[in-house]
């Protein structure tokens, strides 16, 4: 009986050397990084399994296990960004009496502003990588990483994703404790979890809950999309693991583990009346963490797979709206013209019961199975027909319709595009005729971004950027993407009512 002991527990403690060193490379500017990634828990039954607590019968008790493994691999993040603030008019009969100091050199000009923010981070590689959300990086000009034994480093951020919100940062550093990345599929409701993090600027902090729901869709990220007013943009993907555990500002971009300390998710929302712990925790699943920081790293812009069709999720409303005979899935309401679904046979009307052999529920479960692909990869869909279920192989297809992986220059253009922070429209040949010009393109709107530093203001007509021509909006994107770090645009153009030639430096 001694024996068998000492046997199984070798077994289990082979099973944790395992799990610890199970890696996972990515080539990145032809340097590996490497992040810990968890072997499937092996299943231990009877007594033992109630005295480690692998088991279904093992009490919640102690977390300080995980707690002490996890908290070194978090981190706190301080940024430091530049905000524009645009100062009140001056009336004229003030000015005359206190001249420009009161008010500002020219009252309505914008004026910058520093600001700080603190957010949390995960190493997920032991040479500086460091996960955490978009929105804590977003516009920072300094990123400043401290660690829990209060060393400090500058960081540079590697890569964004606001579509998931998250990001990769790196510092200057190896052999930095890096956290185990689980598995979130695997996360069952009512589990025990812990949320790790730096919440309202305190020392790092250790809170409890359970997974309260998966593949949640809250809007926050669509919410954010749609202040960028670009009606052609992805759809964000959002499938949050929900929690009671306390989370509150500060918290985003940190651990949430399970009980043997591998990361399930990135802490990134709240859902608060208030804006502070009401209950309501939300974390992406480190499904699509891996996923997501993995193409960052390797490629430098996430690969996007696209299924091709507009869904709608089925409830019993839709299913009587539509006279189909089942009343849960994805209703297949288009299919893309020489999209992945079409060239798979999918048809309008069909209904996507499953996909990769799971049930489906819910939109945002489905987009969260694509978000975990790039274009070419392969998905099994499930599909009920006219009553009848068939499967398909669909091979899911890039932006441009095509299988082949968008390299970091085809995607970021527009991204630098939108750095201006405005909202462009061409004009038409007759309203450049009737101003004399070739061709130009109006500023439609200004919102917080480069142009909104300048004294550029709306219905401005861009007609040379860098001393090259600017007729369409694909020009100024080809310029933008052409200027080097540390250069400046420079715009040309005018206004609907005045001759005069404008120019206007933009920092860039």
């Amino acid at each position: 009986m001694k024996s068998n002991w000492k046997v199984l527990a070798l077994m289990a403690l082979l099973s944790s050397v395992i799990t610890l060193a199970a890696y996972n490379l990515l080539g990145f500017n032809q340097r590996d990084v490497i992040f810990n990634e968890s072997a499937p828990t092996p299943t231990i039954t009877g007594r033992l399994a109630a005295l480690t607590g692998n088991g279904p019968t093992a009490a919640p008790g102690d977390f300080s296990t995980a707690a002490e493994a996890v908290t070194p691999t978090v981190v706190h993040i301080r940024t430091t960004m530049t905000r524009t603030v645009r100062q009140q008019q001056v009336p004229d009969i003030f000015r005359e009496f206190f001249g420009d100091e009161f008010g500002g050199q020219g009252g309505g000009r914008p004026r910058r502003q520093q600001g700080q923010a603190s957010g949390s981070g995960v190493i997920i590689s032991k040479d500086g990588y460091i996960v955490t959300n978009n929105h804590v990086v977003q516009d920072a000009d300094e990123v400043e990483v401290i660690m829990t034994d209060k060393r400090s480093f500058k960081a540079k951020v590697i890569g964004t994703d606001p579509l998931t919100d998250l990001a990769v940062i790196k510092v200057e550093a190896n052999n930095l404790p890096s956290i185990t990345l689980g598995d979130s599929d695997a996360l069952k409701l009512g589990e025990w979890v812990l949320a790790v993090g730096y919440p309202l600027d305190l020392e790092s902090t250790v809170t409890a809950g359970i997974v309260s729901a998966k593949g949640r869709g809250i809007g926050i990220l669509n919410q954010n999309a749609r202040q960028q007013n670009d009606p052609k943009g992805d759809t964000p993907i959002e499938a949050f693991i929900q929690t009671d555990a306390a989370i509150n500002p500060g918290n985003s971009g940190g651990a949430l583990v399970n009980l043997r300390g591998e990361l399930v998710g990135i802490n990134s929302a709240i859902a608060s009346a208030t804006g502070y712990y009401s209950g309501y925790g939300f974390a992406v699943p480190v499904s699509l963490v891996k996923k997501v920081s993995a193409d960052l790293l390797k490629y430098g812009n996430v690969q996007r797979g696209y299924l091709g069709i507009l869904p709608i999720e089925l409830n019993s409303t839709v299913a009587k709206e539509k006279g189909l005979k089942v009343g849960r899935g994805i209703y297949v309401e288009t299919v893309v013209e020489k999209g992945a679904a079409e060239a798979a046979g999918l048809k309008k009307g069909d209904v996507i019961v499953k996909m990769e052999g799971q049930p489906l529920d819910s939109d945002a479960q489905m987009r969260e199975i694509i978000g975990r692909r790039r274009p070419g990869d392969a998905v099994t869909v499930t599909v009920n027909r006219d009553g009848t279920e068939r499967d398909f192989r669909v091979e899911l297809r890039n932006r441009n319709g095509g299988r082949d992986i968008i390299k970091k220059t085809e995607a970021t253009a527009s991204t630098a595009l939108s750095t201006l922070g405005a909202e462009f429209e061409e004009l038409s040949a007759q309203q450049a005729k009737q101003l004399g010009i070739t061709g130009g393109v109006r500023v439609k709107s200004i919102r917080d971004g480069k142009l909104a530093e300048t004294d550029v203001e709306e219905g401005f007509i861009i007609v040379k950027a860098n001393g090259r021509n600017v007729k369409t909006t694909k020009d100024l994107q080809a310029i933008m993407s052409a200027v080097k770090e540390g250069e400046g645009l420079m715009l040309i153009g005018m206004y609907p009512n005045s001759s005069r030639m404008y120019y206007y430096a933009v920092p860039v």
